[in-house]
């Protein structure tokens, strides 16, 4: 036991310090990148001044359709202004649809069974651009799925780029040591190399080719770096989680250190390690499942008993000045003199909701790095980066990107998994979601149609629907993301779904909707019972 615990704090410090010696390497080429500016995320920043800050060009990353569908039931507020837009029922169901998707899964892959059925997810904005992503992909070497939810602040920059670049480090550091040499193999012979992940739900294409290549570039270093340590059968799955977490932020923040010649490269790292994200991934092989968490996005398990009563299995702990054990770690790791400043306001250093996050350079670095960095002839305020030393900033880091792992053996009864943003747990508790994902469920299996004698007369059904439709009777949700979302912002303080308040919620000016919620981003998935039974009964 004594050499694992030597071994695994011998591997820490070389995943984080052997990045630091990496990167300069790199440096020299030309590379085009996308310019983007964002918003600052006024709920989780506590912005000092009054004002609204809006952006002056057009984000980079990508929408899908539900922000362009949003924008034209939205407007921008003015003192003079007092409009009111009441949506209808269609128009309500168009947006909250908008960005929802759904994809089943084969039963069988390569003749093993697959334990995840099927996933849906959605997301809604309230930032604008949206600064929420989500990530869903197989790990091609593991077989392994990962499900990904990551809740930007201070704009959409850090949470693109992790939503795109964390699945790479956590697929690479499962892969065993042949399969490493294999990859580098084919690299030094410029040959094709195999494809490490297939994308069910990509966070977007925002980066042009030339930046993908150097964040390819880093990837390839850590990958050497892994060979380097003569691991034949690779990292565990918790291994692998944490020192990618760790390992991805560390060079998040080492891309903008380093000398770059490219303006708009620069400008894009600076963007990515200014902002910040939260991060919760899923991992799901057979019966494990791991979810790694840092911040206070949240995963919970829908768990049915044999007498068919539900109940909600949490699988992280927010990462906030509520969460007693945060508050414990934040003051063990700096002095008893800031014992009362590192939360002040539930915020971290009265700036921040989440404890742990990626980017968010500015409470990381020391003072005199972020001068140096910042001195370096960028346009800050053309690229609304936020400049503001909190009082009290002694001993930095105060912020951390280590995430916090979960480890559940899935069992028969375990139904579906829930992921989201914080933008829904500002309106929905634990049991309030698996509630719903249940009515969900019990609402769709009711509408199934029943085969009669009698064929139904095609006709007589549409004219029904057509009724229905004109009388804004409720038309179920096909996905359950969605119910979540609807319920999350429709329903009043008893519960019930409130048609006014929704279309409300829906149409807020683009400069207040953030005021009164955050953007959601769901993804719920279905276990496959059976498969779950044969992976627990083969390793009886």
């Amino acid at each position: 036991m004594q050499s694992n615990f030597i071994m695994a704090n011998t591997v820490t410090c070389w995943i984080l310090n052997s990045a630091r010696n990496s990167i300069a390497t790199l440096q020299g080429k030309g590379h085009l990148y996308s310019r983007c500016v964002q918003n600052r995320n006024k709920l989780k920043w506590k912005v000092l001044s009054k004002r609204l800050f809006k952006s002056t060009a057009v984000d980079c990353g990508p929408h899908d359709n539900v922000f362009f569908l949003q924008k034209a039931f939205r407007h921008t507020s003015t003192e003079e202004d007092d409009f009111h837009l009441q949506l209808t029922p269609a128009q309500i169901n168009e947006v909250l649809r908008a960005g929802e998707s759904s994809h089943k899964i084969l039963q069988y892959e390569n003749k093993l069974p697959n334990s995840v059925l099927r996933f849906e997810s959605n997301q809604l904005a309230a930032n604008s651009p949206v600064e929420d992503r989500g990530s869903i992909a197989t790990c091609l070497h593991s077989k392994g799925m990962m499900f990904g939810v990551f809740d930007g602040h201070g704009g959409p920059a850090c949470a693109q780029a992790v939503s795109e670049r964390l699945f790479y480090y956590v697929a690479v550091s499962l892969m065993s040591h042949q399969t490493l040499e294999v990859m580098e193999d084919a690299m030094e012979s410029m040959k094709p190399l195999l494809p490490i992940l297939k994308w069910h739900k990509h966070p977007g294409n925002s980066l042009y080719k030339e930046v993908t290549s150097v964040h390819f570039d880093h990837l390839r270093v850590y990958w050497q770096e892994l060979l380097d340590q003569h691991m034949e059968m690779g990292l565990s799955i918790k291994e692998a989680l944490t020192y990618s977490f760790q390992r991805l932020d560390s060079d998040i923040s080492l891309e903008i250190q380093a000398p770059l010649e490219d303006e708009i490269l620069r400008n894009l790292s600076l963007q990515v390690a200014f902002s910040g994200a939260t991060a919760c991934i899923a991992h799901v092989d057979g019966a494990h499942l791991h979810v790694a968490n840092a911040g206070d996005c949240r995963a919970i398990l829908g768990v049915q008993e044999e007498n068919g009563a539900w109940s909600c299995l949490p699988l992280t702990r927010d990462h906030n000045a509520w969460n007693k054990a945060e508050l414990v770690r934040l003051k063990k790791e700096h002095p008893e003199s800031e014992e009362r400043t590192i939360i002040v306001d539930d915020r971290l250093l009265g700036v921040l909701m989440p404890s742990r996050a990626f980017g968010d350079v500015q409470l990381k670095w020391s003072k005199e790095l972020q001068q140096s960095v910042l001195q370096r002839g960028f346009n800050t305020e053309a690229l609304n980066i936020y400049q503001f030393t909190p009082p009290n900033y002694y001993t930095p880091p105060y912020l951390t990107a280590e995430p916090e792992i979960t480890y559940h053996k899935l069992r028969r009864k375990d139904k579906f998994l829930v992921m989201a943003s914080d933008g829904l747990w500002d309106f929905l508790g634990n049991e309030d979601v698996v509630r719903l994902v249940v009515e969900h469920l019990e609402e769709a299996t009711r509408q199934k149609p029943e085969l009669t004698e009698k064929p139904a007369n095609l006709g007589h059904m549409q004219s029904l629907l057509l009724q229905r439709k004109a009388k804004g009777i409720h038309v179920p949700d096909h996905n359950a993301a969605t119910h979540l979302i609807r319920h999350a912002i429709g329903c009043n303080e008893y519960g019930e779904m409130d048609q006014e308040r929704l279309s409300a919620m829906l149409t807020l000016p683009e400069d207040l909707a953030r005021m009164y919620r955050d953007d959601i981003t769901v993804t719920v998935v279905y276990f496959n019972s059976d498969s779950i039974d044969m992976f627990c009964k083969g390793s009886e």
